[in-house]
């Protein structure tokens, strides 16, 4: 048996996350179903480095699972792309060691939550990005940002429906970056609870707008509430930018 590991590429919009669930469409299901047909019938199971939810994206999801068949890397590339629906790409894959775990073994995550400002929608980012045509104050929003890089207790940024009991966790990078009419938050840490980048999103934004102060955020943080945090963004505009192992570094 050989242990395979590749990076998917994928529009969320008509997926109901990337996780199999029962009488769904999801991106585990049809990736599963390409790989069934390959080995003939037989269930091939995959594991990924995490879940995203209804109408996330992805540019760098990383999978792996274990085959007999003797396929070198291009022929996999080439025959899952035949096979995968449009709205996902298979970007790369090669043989990793029997011991690689594409969930476990993950070092750091990168996500981008894209927001539009223009005053009218754009028909062709609507599933792409957070439409939000109301006027913003970046250098407040950086400012917060700031307070939200180390190491903290993210209680109050994650959804109360976690069932996760240690909530700390560590941001290495948080920037805003203006690009054209959108604003692009990039966020880099050692993981991420369920919802957490959302809320970070939808908490900026509202200092953004002026209706929190950015030294609030120290006050949100140290409540340990999810109630004490502002709303959760859309999923349409975020994206699983890259996954980082330690072999990476």
């Amino acid at each position: 048996m050989k242990r395979m590991s590749g990076i998917l590429s994928y529009d969320g919009t008509n997926f109901s996350g990337y996780q199999v669930q029962p009488d769904q469409r999801t991106v585990q299901g049809e990736l599963e179903q390409v790989l069934q047909r390959m080995h003939k019938g037989q269930i091939v199971k995959t594991t990924a480095s995490g879940r995203t939810d209804t109408g996330v994206h992805a540019m760098g999801q990383v999978f792996h699972f274990d085959t007999p068949l003797s396929i070198e890397p291009d022929g996999w590339k080439r025959a899952l792309n035949t096979l995968l629906p449009s709205d996902i790409r298979l970007v790369s894959i090669q043989e990793v060691s029997p011991d690689f775990h594409a969930r476990f073994d993950v070092d750091a995550k990168e996500y981008r939550y894209r927001i539009l400002r223009s005053l009218d929608e754009d028909v062709f980012r609507r599933n792409q990005t957070y439409h939000y045509p109301y006027p913003l104050d970046v250098g407040n929003m950086r400012t917060a940002a700031l307070e939200l890089i180390g190491e903290h207790d993210f209680t109050s940024f994650c959804s109360a429906k976690t069932e996760v009991a240690d909530k700390v966790r560590k941001i290495f990078e948080l920037e805003l970056i203006e690009s054209g009419d959108e604003l692009i938050l990039r966020i880099k840490g050692n993981g991420f609870l369920y919802n957490m980048v959302r809320i970070i999103v939808g908490t900026l934004l509202e200092i953004g707008n002026g209706h929190r102060p950015p030294d609030e955020v120290v006050e949100i943080l140290e409540a340990k509430d999810r109630d004490a945090a502002g709303k959760t963004a859309p999923g349409h505009g975020l994206y699983l930018w890259k996954v980082f192992y330690k072999k990476d570094e």
